[in-house]
């Protein structure tokens, strides 16, 4: 086969649900109510605060109780995924958080790189989010390894990951047909 893309997942993929699971949503949670706080009323935190509907953001507590009961479900709304990687961002720039990836996975990505072999990341994460995980993660010696992934797709740019035109629209992008990809769940 001849491979001119990789499309890759991030959860169970790159690293461990349990990363995502455990420790980016507890992060999330724990650090929302002193960010609402603060923030309520800052202009770099309105887009996040006003993508919430109507109801769910008349006051600080009203979004936490949302954001809180959209996580316990686990959903993947844009507006949720988005505000998850604005907070998320404090995280990794402080140190607090680092993408712990497999073994295998930046030594893969960097030989597919070397070989000119395309990497594209789909996730239902939001892509500040994905760029984020990818910059901050425990390779060594460089932790960033945004430079080697050509392209970036969440729910609202690609689609749900349940639909086959998703990929499809995804595969459009490239210019390669779908026969040169592979795609690692």
């Amino acid at each position: 086969m001849d491979v001119k893309v990789v499309l890759l997942d991030i959860e169970g993929t790159v690293c461990p649900i349990s990363f995502v699971k455990d420790v980016l949503f507890p992060y999330a949670l724990e650090v929302l109510p002193s960010t609402l706080a603060i923030q309520w009323n800052s202009p770099a935190f309105a887009p996040y605060r006003d993508a919430f509907p109507p109801s769910h953001r008349s006051s600080p507590a009203a979004l936490l109780a949302h954001v809180r009961d959209l996580m316990s479900q686990d959903l993947k709304i844009p507006y949720l995924k988005s505000l998850q990687g604005y907070l998320w961002l404090t995280g990794y720039e402080s140190g607090a958080l680092r993408c712990p990836l497999f073994q295998d996975v930046q030594p893969s990505m960097s030989a597919w790189h070397k070989a000119g072999i395309a990497i594209v990341i789909y996730s239902s994460g939001s892509v500040p989010a994905q760029k984020l995980l990818f910059q901050y993660t425990n390779s060594e010696p460089e932790p960033d390894l945004r430079p080697l992934i050509s392209g970036y797709f969440d729910t609202v740019s690609a689609g749900l990951k349940t639909e086959k035109a998703s990929y499809e629209k995804i595969a459009g992008t490239r210019g390669e047909g779908v026969g040169k990809w592979l795609f690692f769940e």
